[in-house]
């Protein structure tokens, strides 16, 4: 049947080029007109297929030939040829072939006059003219010039047809030569003309259409750089940006709006970001690396940056990348297990990370050695408390193979010179001047006599709390005020007094969280800024708020707002300031004190703003600094702020973002901690923010001298009115978790965990770049005697091996693995049978480093850690080099995990998912053929995703991927897979954002949610152990006492259901396509001819009886349109 049809089609076709009969030619195209007007584009495609598109060219071509053209037969060819032109990407190159350019050119010339004729015309003129090719040709032709005699000022008359002039020159001149030629004759002033003339005749604003079409001009013009220059110069920003106030408030004239804004984007000023140089303030000479490891900024500048190309080049034959080509697509390299990258004598020293396999159980209950016991921390507490800093962590820590160059790093970094005794830091000195209150009038805040001192006192060992506010002294603590006269250890006694007051006011209600334990932890920790000052919300702690918080909800048009709002820096800079405020480069990096501008901070752990810009008096510019030995990955924030007015609305704008999106445009807000709400007894990181959008912007990241251009950068801007007045708050990208956090909450769990049931073992796995230790933690039930058959059966447990914080920035990994460590460790029978079932490795935080330093990617060497798990350096990268090679014994000793996970986080998507791997996915993805004689694969990895679907709230099985990737393949989950054969190896990532399903369905994730994912991913792996893996009868018949897993899950599969959204809705496109937020390229919309072919579809293909005004005027009043992606992409959620 479909070879009749398509014979039948066929027949159609080339009867309609070959024939001369005009009433067989008509009868032909009504057939066609019909079968093409209903339906889907399949039919339209079809048609293509089978040389629609070269019979209705050649059909043309050949009534135009004629002396009289009978037009009759012309314009429902033209009707025809708008209409599947469209969907041809080559028709431009088939008109060329065909000689259809020249012949309708020409129609249109003689029928000037002729406004029915004329618009049939200059409709197929425009389907060609998207090709750049053919449109180039036009316009050497003499097309823009017939265009620009036929574009009048504003009239009522014949507006169908100056519609058509203007949107066919639109098409004409997305050609770069087409646009040079209209520059070089003047006709860039001429569109600025027309379009104001019609913007403000028009009223009623029944002619948008036209006024967008001449904007398209002025858009595709100012492609070239003279044609930006000449709209420069001609005054056209002020000329689009006072017309387009008049527009912002109605939704009808959204396409002249936006088209607006995309002009002004791209006319801005293009300039270097407002910084001093390129790589991070932070420098770290890596071991083993000759002079400098900074990157060069040639690195980066030149690889992202889209040169103006100066010649036209016809796209349509170039497909772009598919996402496909990075597949792994060569079975043998998916197949193959690599060698070892070290000797396998060296595997031996990774037997002391395992004692449960080598030693005997008297062994097993000895003290650990990193256990730290509450006389060890009430000592380390006082010299914290006193800000003497102690040395880093002992080299007692430090395992044998530890390279020598590694050590000798340690010994280059700075070193606390001015070292004061805990004996002499103990004697109270007496001042000249009594104690007194601090209040609120003083001259000098409290935050400003800190960082006086601090200034004054180079070489001082004092860490101070920073800022306190000043409710944190009222009335109970009194502090001797300090002059720059003081010296530095009379400032560290007094200092660690107010402290130690503060501290007194604490609830101690914080779940796992002791400010005294995290105080001696800090006084541990080794940063290359050498950091000396607390952040409150870390000292303080963090309790969950009790409500959750939905999803932002952003406001009709305010991303375009804010761009407009940044265009007026240029057209009326009457009241922009312009003043730095803070510079984490500049000598003295702390704000002047000038009443009228807020207070920033960052010299702290995991701290990260570069600088501070007060651009008006609300409104600030914020940089970000980049990771240490690099020039980008610019995301990760945390930065305290204070000195604000009450009922204020600021706005904060992040300059040098680098990614193309954000979950920021779909619902995501910051965090913030205010210290006067901790006091007051709400010690919560909550979402605040509104009118919250990320856009590209003018700025280039290439501020280094010599570097002529750079990657262009994207803005986070978001308001926020502060809950107090003179407040001291912290803003962050997502809930922070430090390093000291991290190693204070290993000692509370070590200090609380039940040994008798819990075997607990934490050991340093090595040292960092930076000299912090990285702790290895191994959990498991202790043994039920000490008879032979237990402990065989303690040691022949199967391994989990679980992970996080590679990436710095992704600090929900690390709230996730809080989670699984409480539970873990907790109680809970279900925990107590987990632990029965396996033993678990985990190496909670894998780039110390970076967290503490406040990088986003990269560890001190600039490297992203998961990238480097194929040949691991065992000094530049020593925590991937040594958890692989703990991996690699495992497996020697046949004890490979069972299942491996690394936590990550993800700023593209919502929910959580894994990522795993399989060879036969890959494949099939790929289009390739799977021969499964060859290739044989276990699917249980596909198991436990399942599980967590079905108990995890916020688990999403369809957004998760076991696909191999190219650009993956030296990643941990890749590498434990291929070379260890690990079957279960994921990696988990959890969204910074919330959640699109389900139980949190609209709702912003918290740390509540993110600790929930860990405890639930540990009842996960029961679940597979029971189902899957080998299991006792025992085990089996005490979890069927303890959980009925068939209710469990129809119970969550129940409030899924309430939820009505058993799938996902994406309010996003998938991770890895561009969404178009740059304001630089098509997102109007101009590609779809779908209003072209409606025109087309009015127009009557016979009888002329109706005057040409009215057939003109009809369909011009201009309702509502789509929104473009730049402005008003809204999630098919609704928020």
């Amino acid at each position: 049947m479909a070879e009749q049809e398509g014979s039948g089609l066929q027949v159609l076709l080339s009867t309609l080029q070959s024939s001369s009969d005009k009433d067989v030619i008509l009868n032909i195209l009504r057939v066609l007109t019909d079968l093409l007007s209903v339906g889907t584009n399949r039919r339209l495609h079809y048609t293509i297929s089978k040389g629609g598109s070269e019979a209705l060219l050649q059909a043309m071509v050949n009534a135009a030939q004629v002396p009289m053209p009978d037009y009759e037969i012309l314009l429902p060819l033209f009707c025809l040829l708008a209409k599947v032109g469209q969907k041809d990407k080559k028709f431009g190159l088939k008109a060329q072939r065909l000689g259809a350019l020249d012949t309708t050119l020409n129609l249109a010339r003689k029928n000037i006059n002729h406004q029915r004729n004329l618009t049939h015309c200059l409709w197929a003129l425009q389907v060609y003219a998207s090709s750049v090719t053919a449109g180039t040709i036009l316009g050497i032709n003499g097309a823009m010039e017939m265009l620009f005699k036929i574009l009048t000022p504003y009239t009522k008359k014949h507006t169908r047809t100056t519609r058509a002039v203007v949107e066919a020159l639109a098409a004409l001149l997305k050609s770069k030569s087409n646009s040079r030629r209209a520059i070089n004759r003047g006709y860039v002033c001429q569109l600025l003309w027309l379009y104001q003339d019609w913007h403000h005749r028009d009223t009623s604003n029944s002619y948008v259409h036209i006024q967008r079409g001449l904007l398209l001009c002025l858009k595709h013009i100012t492609n070239v750089r003279s044609g930006r220059e000449i709209f420069l110069l001609s005054h056209g920003m002020e000329t689009l940006f006072a017309t387009a106030q008049d527009c912002l408030i109605s939704k009808n004239l959204d396409p002249v709006v936006n088209t607006v804004t995309q002009i002004l984007r791209k006319t801005y000023p293009k300039m270097h970001l407002p910084s001093a140089a390129l790589c991070s303030s932070y420098s770290f000479l890596v071991p083993g690396r000759t002079g400098s490891s900074q990157a060069r900024p040639e690195d980066y500048c030149a690889y992202d940056v889209k040169e103006e190309i100066e010649k036209d080049i016809d796209n349509e034959d170039v497909e772009n990348k598919e996402e496909d080509d990075d597949l792994e697509t060569d079975v043998d390299k998916l197949l193959s297990k690599p060698e070892l990258d070290r000797p396998e004598s060296e595997l031996e020293q990774y037997a002391a990370m395992c004692p449960e396999l080598c030693c005997n159980f008297v062994e097993l209950e000895s003290e650990p050695e990193n256990e730290i016991n509450s006389e060890d921390i009430s000592a380390t507490l006082t010299r914290s408390c006193l800000h003497v800093i102690p040395n880093a962590a002992s080299s007692k820590h430090q395992p044998e193979w530890i390279e020598r160059d590694q050590i000798a790093q340690r010994d280059k970094l700075p070193q606390r010179t001015s070292r004061v005794p805990v004996q002499n830091g103990l004697k109270r000195q007496k001042h000249s001047q009594g104690p007194r209150k601090v209040n609120h009038d003083e001259s000098q805040s409290l935050e400003d006599s800190i960082r006086e001192g601090e200034d004054s006192s180079k070489g001082c060992t004092a860490t101070t709390l920073h800022p306190l506010a000043k409710e944190a002294l009222r009335d109970k603590i009194t502090f001797q005020g300090m002059n720059s006269c003081r010296s530095s250890c009379q400032e560290t006694v007094e200092t660690s007094e107010v402290v130690t007051k503060l501290l007194e006011r604490h609830p101690g209600n914080i779940p796992f969280h002791n400010p005294h334990y995290y105080m001696a932890r800090t006084g541990c920790t080794r940063s290359i800024p050498d950091y000396r000052v607390l952040a409150f919300p870390d000292l303080w702690g963090h309790i969950p708020p009790p409500y959750s918080q939905c999803l932002q909800q952003r406001r009709y048009g305010v991303q375009r707002a804010k761009i407009f709002e940044d265009v007026r820096r240029v057209i009326q800079p009457g009241d922009i300031i312009n003043r730095v405020v803070f510079d984490l480069d500049s000598s003295n990096c702390l704000s002047s004190g000038n009443p009228d501008c807020l207070k920033f901070f960052s010299k702290f752990e995991s701290g990260n703003l570069r600088k501070a810009v007060q651009v008006r008096e609300c409104e600030y510019d914020l940089i970000l600094n980049p990771d240490i030995n690099s020039s980008q990955h610019h995301q990760w924030f945390y930065f305290e702020v204070s000195a604000m007015k009450t009922a204020t609305p600021y706005r904060f704008n992040i300059i040098n973002c680098e990614k193309p999106n954000s979950q920021f445009n779909f619902g995501m807000q910051p965090v913030m901690y205010s210290v006067k709400e901790a006091l007051q007894g709400r010690p919560h990181w909550i979402r605040v923010g509104y009118d919250i959008c990320y856009y590209k912007n003018h700025y280039q990241n290439c501020a280094a001298a010599g570097v002529p251009r750079g990657k262009w950068c994207y803005t986070l801007t978001f308001n926020i009115v502060f809950p107090h007045k003179e407040d001291v708050c912290y803003l962050a990208y997502h809930y922070p978790y430090t390093y000291s956090a991290m190693m204070s909450h290993l000692d509370i769990l070590e200090k609380t965990t039940n040994s008798k049931k819990i075997f607990f073992r934490r050991q340093t796995l090595c040292q960092t770049l930076g000299g912090n230790p990285c702790p290895v933690l191994t959990i498991t039930a202790m043994p039920e005697s000490e008879s032979t058959d237990d402990l065989e059966q303690f040691r022949e447990r199967p391994y989990v091996m679980l992970m996080a914080r590679v990436h710095p920035g992704e600090s929900n990994a690390s709230w996730v693995m809080k989670g699984t460590l409480e539970f873990l460790l907790s109680s809970d029978p279900i925990a107590d049978l987990l632990r029965q079932c396996f033993i678990f490795k985990i190496i909670p935080m894998l780039n110390p480093d970076g967290v503490i330093n406040g990088n986003q990617r990269c560890s001190l060497s600039g490297d992203d850690l998961n990238r480097q798990w194929l040949n691991p350096h065992p000094s530049c990268q020593p925590t991937i080099y040594h958890t692989k090679g703990l991996l690699y014994y495992l497996s020697s000793q046949d004890r490979s995990p069972v299942v491996f996970c690394d936590y990550h986080g993800h700023s593209q998507r919502k929910n959580v998912f894994l990522y795993g791997c399989s060879i036969k996915e890959t494949l099939w993805q790929a289009g390739r053929t799977v021969d499964t004689t060859v290739v044989t694969e276990d699917v249980g990895y596909r198991t436990l995703p399942k599980i967590l679907d079905k108990v995890a709230p916020a688990f999403l099985m369809s957004s998760c991927s076991f696909l191999v990737e190219k650009s993956r393949d030296a990643t941990a989950r890749v590498v434990a897979w291929r070379e260890m054969g690990v079957l279960r190896s994921y990696t988990m990532e959890s969204t910074y954002c919330g959640c699109s399903h389900g139980l949190y369905k609209g709702l912003q994730i918290g740390t509540c949610e993110l600790e929930e994912m860990g405890a639930k991913f540990c009842l996960g792996l029961l679940v597979l152990q029971l189902k899957s893996l080998p299991c006792s009868k025992k085990v089996m018949a005490q979890a069927a006492s303890l959980l009925d897993l068939d209710e469990e899950i129809t119970d969550l599969r129940a409030q899924r259901s309430n939820s009505n959204c058993s799938l996902e809705t994406d309010d996003e496109l998938p991770y890895g396509d561009e969404v178009d937020y740059n304001t630089d390229s098509c997102s109007d919309q101009e590609g779809d001819f779908s209003e072209l072919d409606e025109e087309a579809q009015e127009c009557p293909s016979r009888g002329e009886g109706r005057k040409e005004e009215a057939e003109s005027n009809r369909g011009q009043m201009c309702g509502p349109q789509p929104h473009g992606a730049l402005f008003h992409q809204q999630p098919a959620n609704g928020w």
